[in-house]
């Protein structure tokens, strides 16, 4: 999975970027490395792997990675070739999902390029350079099926739907916005639109209103209604405050986040809000060779799970032996769980579930 960061000047998005690329260093389970300066790899935290590695002591350990790309470079204009603007652009064309930090504090020390804050506004520059280039790549489309059209009359169907497409994009309207019945999201899925793109934006607040109570942060409140329009989720975070946890121990932080009565650190927040905005879920194997967890889109049938393993895998497949997660932890080990008859056989039309543990079984 890979994720890009974006948000205009100082909003607070690269201090979240170093924060939480930064929070995966920290645990020895969840490693970090830096492969460019702006792009992180950051291990998915997974509770479970840590007791499948104490039941199996295993020789290697290898957590799900999400990879952070800090796109920088927006201002108005992007579409037109202001700033970075084709870069920018083709930066997010590369990611499956974007995390947008919005600005949602006040602070005299920090100026806005806007010189003031708000969130709405912002949020509306960002979109419209996304839709401005989507405008064109739709234009393109709908001109090359309009004349296609004289020659094949089913493209009827998708004439009508880009041109009404087209219609919302230059109402303003992203494109992940317009409704669709399901032969139409199939022609959207065929381009490559960047407002199209799902989004989680990340409200940047300061750290008192973070721990008193989020909700009485008028600009989350109201980036929280912009998001349901969108179909696009939300998810309050303190980027300061994510710095120092990212310079703490495990212990350390497990206390200090106890302290303010959060459960998680905003990076498990933030990983487990794009799983479910993009729909993902995770299979682990598991031996003493190697326990590790593989990402897959809910829904995955056995042959194509085993096939994010290796192709051979997928084109040989016999069946696949699976146990639920929480049945071989409470069992203790696999011997008793298949003494119990809680280990399953399940063919090709099996579809994964979230904390299967697997082995698959081919020839090739």
């Amino acid at each position: 999975m890979k994720l890009g960061i974006v948000g205009l000047p100082n909003v607070g998005k690269s201090t979240l970027f170093n924060a939480i690329t930064n929070a995966g260093a920290q645990s020895a389970n969840y490693p970090f490395c830096t492969i460019e300066p702006n792009i992180g790899m950051v291990s998915v935290p997974d509770e479970r792997l840590d007791k499948l590695a104490e039941m199996y002591n295993p020789v290697k350990f290898t957590p799900a990675t999400i990879e952070f790309v800090d796109i920088a470079g927006l201002v108005k204009g992007a579409s037109k070739g202001e700033g970075l603007g084709n870069k920018f652009l083709s930066h997010i064309r590369e990611v499956d999902a974007v995390v947008h930090v919005v600005r949602c504090f006040e602070d005299s020390n920090i100026v806005h390029v806007e010189g003031s804050v708000d969130p709405g506004r912002d949020i509306e520059t960002i979109n419209l350079e996304l839709i401005f280039s989507d405008i064109e790549m739709v234009q393109r489309r709908l001109d090359k099926s309009t004349k296609a059209l004289k020659g094949d009359k089913t493209l009827a169907g998708e004439v009508d739907f880009l041109k009404r497409l087209l219609a919302n994009l230059e109402q303003g309207i992203p494109a992940r916005s317009v409704e669709c019945s399901d032969g139409e999201a199939e022609i959207l899925g065929t381009i490559d639109l960047l407002s199209n793109k799902p989004v989680i934006y990340a409200c940047n607040m300061s750290e008192e209103d973070f721990i008193s109570g989020i909700e009485s942060n008028k600009r989350y409140v109201s980036v929280k209604e912009i998001a349901a329009k969108e179909q696009a989720e939300t998810l309050a975070i303190c980027a300061s405050l994510e710095a120092d946890i990212a310079e703490m121990d495990v212990e350390e932080k497990a206390v200090f986040l106890e302290e303010l009565g959060l459960k998680q650190s905003g990076l498990d927040r933030l990983i487990k809000t794009c799983y479910r905005l993009l729909g993902l879920i995770s299979f682990l194997t598991a031996g003493q060779p190697e326990v590790r967890a593989w990402t897959i889109k809910e829904g995955t049938k056995a042959p194509q799970a085993a096939g994010k393993i290796h192709s051979d895998f997928e084109r040989g497949f016999i069946r696949a032996e699976v146990i639920a997660y929480d049945d071989l932890i409470n069992c203790g080990s696999l011997v008793s769980a298949k003494e119990k008859g809680l280990v399953r056989s399940e063919g090709k039309e099996y579809i994964m579930n979230d904390g299967d543990v697997v082995l698959f079984r081919f020839n090739v």
